[in-house]
């Protein structure tokens, strides 16, 4: 059986879930281990990513037949000499950017802990590789030299030959579509890929999960098939309601949050962006000015509430980052006046609402009055649980917000780990 291993700050789960549709499109059993938990041909397994979850898919995948297994591989597993117990096939480098310190202690041991997945790479194996991280060159440097190195890009970059580039990225509501330049595998997917989900990260994403199936020989039809039938993944800017734009997504680093905040804006025609979020407690405390800077920077309006606060003080946690949204240029406002001074053109505006609900259900107000706004309720995605204090409470924002604008209940969505 042969592994394909997914690391990165952002885009893991999304490019292991596509990596899996292109084996299912080319018509074998697929086998996945995510963050949301794993699946052999198409039977979800377990929602656990602990080794005795890891264990039993192993030994369905065998039962299935399956040839492929894709693996989404954290930080703190490959810290911990995962990829020194089982080294892979093809590894895959999404992104990098700030995530995690509270366990790595600084970005250079972060870093470290993922390029783990390369050093061990089987000498015969094959690195897809993001050109257009500065993190990718030192991702390469540890890399065997035996190694195959596949690498793609979206910049106009040009210090390595990129197997995959992308010439033009084009979103919009219906989805994404991607401009290849020419290369044997872009002319063998007619040129062209074209997606379901929005975003241009989602292109990033796309192409390694298209270098990493090449990388093992599946056909460049079923790459591209795969690829354009992806429905997403729950929590990943995930379109919950059209009128007014509603998104779930599980923004929780200061890049994804700018990210998803401009495809937001983009999809929703250029209308006013609110944005709900939060950071957790007990985590890496210095991203969260970051976060709020990042906020006042995309949105038109932030809401602040909590995440999972934990044991901290969740107004705590929210003061730090409103600072960063002020030092950002946000004016804050207290939610009272909030219809009357979001009314009026001018910087981004910030507020501070503890309860979740209460902060989702002030968005949806404010976005009834405006017409054209849109709504990203970002941070926790796919999770269906919120710790405050030493407590769990069921908590899902798609079904939140499905609450609060129809009154119906819906059913969670499958994956309910918290792994901020």
């Amino acid at each position: 059986m042969r592994i394909v291993g997914v690391t990165g700050t952002n885009g893991k789960t999304t490019t292991a879930t596509m990596l899996a549709n292109i084996v299912r499109c080319a018509g074998e059993a697929d086998a996945r281990v995510t963050t949301l938990g794993s699946w052999v041909a198409g039977e979800r397994l377990s929602d656990q990513t602990d080794v005795e979850a890891f264990t039993r898919c192993l030994e369905r995948a065998r039962q299935q037949g399956v040839r492929t297994l894709v693996l989404e591989t954290t930080s703190k597993a490959l810290a911990e000499g995962f990829a020194h117990h089982f080294p892979v096939d093809v590894a895959v480098f999404t992104s990098f950017s700030r995530d995690h310190l509270d366990y790595h202690g600084s970005p250079e041991q972060y870093l470290a802990a993922k390029a783990q997945l390369f050093a061990t790479l089987r000498l015969d194996g094959a690195a897809v590789l993001n050109a257009d991280s500065e993190a990718a060159a030192l991702i390469d440097e540890v890399t065997p030299p035996s190694v195959r190195r596949l690498w793609h890009a979206r910049a106009d970059v040009s210090h390595a030959p990129h197997a995959l580039k992308a010439q033009s990225v084009h979103v919009s509501v219906s989805g994404t579509r991607i401009g290849l330049q020419p290369s044997p595998l872009a002319e063998g997917m007619q040129g062209t890929l074209e997606l379901r989900v929005h975003g241009e990260h989602f292109a990033e994403d796309a192409l390694a999960a298209a270098l990493g199936a090449h990388a093992l020989g599946y056909s460049a039809s079923a790459i591209r098939e795969g690829l354009s039938t992806h429905a997403g993944v729950p929590g990943r800017f995930e379109v919950v309601h059209r009128d007014p734009l509603v998104v779930v997504d599980y923004a929780h680093t200061p890049d994804a949050l700018a990210r998803t905040l401009g495809v937001a804006r983009t999809v929703n025609a250029g209308g006013r962006v609110i944005v709900v979020f939060g950071c957790g407690g007990e985590r890496d405390q210095g991203k969260r000015s970051e976060m709020g800077r990042m906020a006042a920077g995309g949105a038109d309006l932030c809401i602040l509430t909590s995440d999972n606060p934990r044991t901290e003080d969740p107004e705590a946690i929210l003061a730090e980052i409103a600072q960063g949204a002020r030092a950002g240029g946000a004016l804050e406002e207290d939610p009272a006046a909030l219809l009357r001074t979001f009314s009026s053109a001018g910087p981004c505006v910030v507020t501070r609402v503890v309860d979740r609900r209460g902060a989702i259900a002030l968005a949806l107000d404010v976005a009834r009055h405006w017409t054209g706004s849109g709504v990203v309720v970002a941070g926790k995605g796919h999770e269906d649980e919120q710790c405050i204090g030493t407590e769990i409470f069921a908590f899902h924002d798609p079904t939140v917000v499905h609450e609060l604008i129809s009154g119906a209940k819906r059913v969670p969505h499958e994956g309910s780990r918290n792994e901020d």
